[in-house]
């Protein structure tokens, strides 16, 4: 998921978004607990793709309050 994607998005899709990779996130690491894991790089990607959005909508919310 690219930045400018992301910067596109309501407040609304990004919490819905978020919510989605949160689960994802939960399924990958189960699935590496349990040894079932095939893609071992998306871990990384939905982890950096977690941050980007929590960091966008931070920055949507300060800039909405000023």
């Amino acid at each position: 998921m690219k930045a400018s994607d992301v910067r596109s998005m309501t407040q609304d899709e990004l919490t819905d978004e978020l919510a989605k990779l949160k689960k994802e996130q939960f399924n990958l690491r189960f699935q590496r607990a349990t040894g079932q894991l095939e893609n071992t790089a998306r871990v990384r990607q939905v982890r950096r793709d977690i941050a980007r959005i929590k960091t966008i909508a931070r920055a949507k919310a300060d800039t909405a309050k000023a």
